[in-house]
Parts: C-alpha cells; sequence; structure tokens
C-alpha cells in the first residue's frame, strides 16, 4: 500500500515578503512544515511559531561538565597523584591552591561548553559529515528564500501564495511505500 504526500515549495525572491507570507499562510491556518533561506531572517522564528530552543540549557550542562573534570583533573595531578612542595608551600589540600587553577578551570569550562554545544547543534539538526544537501531548491543556498507546505488544498495554497508575492510555485507529489 502506497500513500501520496503533496508538497508546495514557495520561492520568494526578498526576506521581507517571505516573513509577510508566513504571517498570512499562519493566519489563514496553513501549516508551515519547513522554511529555507540563505541566511537567518530575525523573526522568522516567532512568525512559524517555534519553540525556543534548548541549546543554551545544553551549554550550561556541558560548561559544568567542563569545570568538574578540570577540577578533578587539578585535584588528582597536583594533590593525589604527584604532589609537589612548590616554593615552600605543600599541597596539603586543593581548596587551598585553587586560585591558581582558575585558569585551567575557565579553559576547560569554555572548551567543553563550545565543543560539545557544537557536536550537539549538528547532531539535533542532522548534519552528518557526508550527508546530502536536504534544501529542495539549491538556490535557497545563494539568494532565494523557500516555504515549503505539504498536503494542504492546492488552490487554497496557490491563492495566498501569489498575494503575498511569491515568485514561483512548484509541486511535487512524493510517494511513500508501507508494507503492512
Amino acid at each position: 500500500m502506497s500513500t501520496t504526500k503533496t508538497k508546495i515549495y514557495g520561492l520568494y525572491g526578498d526576506d521581507d515578503l517571505l516573513l509577510d507570507g508566513v504571517k498570512q499562510l499562519r493566519e489563514k491556518g496553513i501549516q508551515i512544515d519547513e522554511v529555507y533561506t540563505p541566511f537567518p531572517v530575525h523573526g522568522l522564528d516567532k512568525a512559524m511559531g517555534l519553540k525556543e530552543s534548548r541549546l543554551s540549557e545544553f551549554a550550561f550542562v556541558y560548561g559544568a561538565i567542563g569545570l568538574t573534570v578540570a577540577c578533578l583533573l587539578t585535584w588528582y595531578t597536583m594533590n593525589h597523584d604527584w604532589p609537589q612542595n612548590i616554593g615552600g608551600k605543600p599541597s596539603f589540600t586543593w581548596g587551598q591552591n585553587m586560585p591558581a587553577f582558575v585558569p585551567i578551570m575557565f579553559e576547560l569550562t569554555v572548551l567543553f561548553a563550545a565543543h560539545l554545544m557544537s557536536i550537539t547543534y549538528l547532531a539535533l539538526n542532522k548534519h552528518y559529515p557526508g550527508q546530502k544537501a536536504q534544501n529542495p531548491d539549491p538556490r535557497t543556498t545563494d539568494d532565494k528564500f523557500l516555504i515549503e507546505i505539504s498536503n494542504q488544498n492546492f488552490d487554497y495554497v496557490k491563492e495566498i501564495l501569489i498575494a503575498t508575492g511569491v515568485e514561483e510555485i512548484t509541486v511535487k507529489k512524493l510517494e511513500d511505500e508501507k508494507i503492512n
């Protein structure tokens, strides 16, 4: 058994027209699947009704992990594994010598937060090495903006897209094979 999905693509040449088009489509109750842009468009996420990103929460957790690793690393190397008497100051406890470790703790906090946050971003957006481009029109990487809408009344959506100043409308039918 196979089902047919219809994708409607509206291509815009200007980001202001795109933003107005998204707002008008959402006001008419049309669900927008995706918008492809060559650069970030300010206010597009709110116009589409997207939830806020949780990437900053991940960054905080990754920074806390980096700080913990830095504290454990400095304690292990300077107090447990090979304690040294430097300048007549013995290493009795980590807390007494902690001010000397602040640069190490800062650097590892930033290192863990930045690198793990970048990896998380790429993984959540499915940007793996060797991955094919997911945009349906290569012009969206240069100077065009594309709205993707699926399984809607074509004529109704076409009228709205034309009213919003779309340059080009494309309809693609995709077949999904389902085996019972």
